[in-house]
């Protein structure tokens, strides 16, 4: 069995959602895993396995757009944090007697595994973007140069790379193997029925969504406008797992911000999306560009009454094509992160003698 360093990227919740599930998959091999992160990660793991606090990179957001400049000059004038982290964690990883590392889009773990002359693994949706071949609009080719350069500074050069996408894309080089997305277990035993609410969900609040739905026909339960109760059509919820896993999975639609996550967990189940991308965040308006092409929802860069309406006219179109949506688990990619591993240890275990 392996000594694994497992990094986990805690901005947002999606990496530590999935990482959960290769996670626990990877103890109940019998390996030995130490897993690192922060933030929203640290909170949303550690109730589960035993986590280690490292320094955190993060994204610089201005009026819920993502400003690649200050998110740069904000890092670099951390780095005496960065190097610090990196430090401990290298220490801890001798301790630790690591053999491979896994990392979800987490630097620092990766940048051990590279000084100790490791087997890395990367896993995420990020490197679909540099690793596949695939397509968007080109007044998007800034952001996506921009997003593409953070994606390769992040966890360069791993042994391997399981990239997730809920589409299909041929892949560049032989150390890249592409995967359905991972989803939790909750989502893969779930049934999912269409009830007559619209699921809403924003990272974070917007007047100009508000004053656009409460023209719109039909009702919308709400999530992330920092309030709560009944406005008209409108029913504002708090931040609660349980109560918005029960509106996912009954809605009959949704509307909101295009993390890879919830867009994944929504086409699995069925549900019919219109997408609201972050501004500037590349990897939501790829994810949105996505879903608009493939049939599975809309995408508009900007919102208005008459889109939301024209959505809602569509449903019925957009259910079709998600009936044909391949529904998948998450064996293959845990089987192939398991030959991975088998086939490194020999390698790590002899460098290290």
């Amino acid at each position: 069995m392996a000594n694994i360093l497992y990094g986990v990227n805690g901005e947002g919740a999606g990496h530590s959602t999935r990482s959960k599930e290769v996670l626990s998959h990877l103890v109940q091999r019998g390996h030995s895993v130490h897993v690192v992160s922060f933030d929203r990660g640290l909170k949303n793991l550690a109730k589960d396995f035993e986590v280690t606090e490292i320094y955190g990179l993060r994204f610089a957001y201005v009026n819920n757009q993502v400003r690649y400049r200050k998110t740069l000059a904000r890092n670099l004038l951390r780095t005496p944090s960065v190097i610090r982290s990196l430090k401990r964690l290298e220490s801890l990883a001798d301790d630790w007697r690591i053999d491979v590392v896994v990392t979800d889009f987490e630097p620092l773990s990766c940048a051990v595994g590279r000084r100790r002359g490791l087997p890395i693994v990367s896993i995420d949706n990020q490197h679909c973007l540099t690793n596949a071949r695939v397509s968007y609009p080109r007044r998007y080719a800034a952001d996506a140069a921009a997003a593409k350069l953070v994606t390769r500074v992040m966890t360069p050069g791993a042994d391997a790379y399981l990239a997730i996408s809920f589409f299909e894309a041929p892949v560049r080089g032989r150390k890249t193997f592409l995967f359905p997305p991972i989803l939790r277990q909750e989502i893969l035993r779930a049934q999912a029925s269409a009830g007559s609410h619209v699921l809403v969900y924003v990272t974070s609040p917007s007047a100009d969504l508000v004053r656009i739905l409460r023209s719109a026909p039909g009702q919308f339960i709400c999530y992330g406008f920092e309030r709560e109760g009944m406005d008209g059509n409108l029913w504002f919820k708090r931040p609660s797992l349980e109560t918005f896993f029960a509106d996912l999975l009954s809605c009959r639609a949704i509307i909101g911000n295009s993390g890879f996550s919830l867009v994944s967990e929504a086409l699995h189940l069925g549900k019919p999306y219109l997408a609201v991308p972050v501004k500037r965040q590349f990897e939501q308006i790829f994810n949105a560009y996505y879903l608009d092409k493939m049939g599975y929802g809309a995408y508009w860069e900007e919102l208005d009454g008459d889109r939301v309406r024209r959505f809602l006219a569509n449903l019925d179109a957009y259910a079709a094509s998600l009936a044909a949506y391949p529904r998948h688990d998450n064996s293959a990619l845990l089987a192939k992160l398991d030959d991975l591993i088998g086939q490194y240890l020999p390698r790590s275990r002899g460098a290290a003698s």
